[in-house]
């Protein structure tokens, strides 16, 4: 077979992604190896140009998008695939060859749920929230590392940022009689720290609010009760329209707010959550489910409330909150999904 006959015999592609070589395998309709090839990242594009329309699957990693945008373009079907789906398809000792195989052979599975490709302006939503997130992380160690210190020096301070914002000048002015003055200039340092990682995600957060007020989509996600520009935004980022998914239960359960399954036979074992997919998003529509809760006097407001009040009864708080975001993320695909505002009505209908 010839060079030329081989690649007109392509119908599926997998390709093996690495920071400057990617490693091509191509199969015919039969699923025989066809094509072997190692190239260069800038020569992808001119690669596959003349190569027919067919189905490419990648594995979904860093840069994988960019690459899918690219052969998308040039009109091929483009499947982004989890790691841990094209992991049962590895044989043998691992090589990229045999990386690049494994995602062909998973690409044709049509019970395979992609990862759907997302577009610059979602990476660019994505990116914020991330940096924003880093940098949450790095101010709740400084406000530890405070804390931890002035413990040391049998000083408690109250539980929470603003109790310890509020106590730290005057602990620093006052206290001079356990803190040392070299203690005394590091924790000055570290307040200095805090104050800046406050003001830069300030920043990042007026940033998302702007992206957000721009977008429809999560215009429509912040009338709902428990959702803000955050989780709404994130969501966006991370889900798009929402196309990837048939019904709300399934974003629910891609979301890892579902029980964890464990079955055979005709019994059911249904133990905690499985928290599989999105953590950051699983998080952030938990923690709007518990801001609701807070206010049970409010409860009657929401179309849900019935349902929040007669829950409250006989589940633990934590397991209540669980399902509550369940119900929110139910509620948020059908609204970014079907491109119509929140309504009340609707809801307590269909709750």
């Amino acid at each position: 077979m010839t060079q030329q006959t081989a690649i007109e015999a392509i119908a599926t592609i997998g390709i093996d992604l690495g920071k400057n070589t990617f490693h091509l395998i191509g199969m015919d309709a039969r699923g025989k190896i066809v094509l072997r090839r190692k190239i260069a990242r800038g020569q992808l594009q001119s690669c596959l140009a003349n190569v027919p329309v067919c189905l490419i699957g990648l594995e979904a990693c860093t840069g994988a998008h960019h690459v899918g945008r690219q052969l998308a373009a040039l009109g091929h079907d483009v499947r982004l695939l989890p790691a841990r789906y094209v992991k049962p398809f590895l044989k043998g000792h691992k090589n990229d060859y045999r990386d690049a195989e494994a995602i062909a052979e998973a690409a044709q599975r049509p019970t395979m749920q992609p990862v759907p490709l997302k577009s610059a302006e979602q990476l660019d939503l994505q990116a914020l929230h991330r940096v924003r997130s880093r940098r949450i992380g790095q101010r709740t160690a400084i406000i530890n590392q405070i804390r931890g210190f002035l413990l040391e020096r049998g000083i408690p301070v109250h539980q929470g940022p603003a109790g310890l914002r509020e106590a730290l000048p005057s602990l620093l002015a006052q206290r001079t009689d356990v803190l040392s003055p070299r203690m005394i200039h590091l924790l000055e340092d570290l307040a200095a720290d805090w104050r800046q990682l406050d003001e830069r995600i300030a920043a990042i957060t007026r940033d998302i609010a702007a992206l957000a007020r721009q977008d429809a989509g999560c215009q429509r996600l912040m009338g709902i009760p428990g959702v803000g520009v955050i989780t709404a935004s994130a969501m966006v980022a991370a889900v798009g329209t929402g196309a990837a998914f048939a019904k709300g239960r399934d974003f629910a359960a891609w979301l890892g707010l579902v029980p964890k399954q464990i079955s055979t036979g005709d019994r059911t074992i249904l133990g905690g959550l499985s928290k599989r997919g999105n953590r950051y998003l699983r998080t952030l529509f938990v923690s709007g489910a518990q801001a609701l809760l807070r206010y049970p006097g409010r409860w009657q407001n929401h179309c849900f409330g019935r349902w929040v009040m007669t829950a409250a009864a006989r589940l633990h708080r934590n397991v209540l909150a669980a399902a509550l975001a369940n119900k929110l993320a139910r509620m948020a695909w059908s609204v970014l999904f079907r491109r119509c505002g929140y309504e009340a009505e609707f809801a307590t209908r269909t709750a």
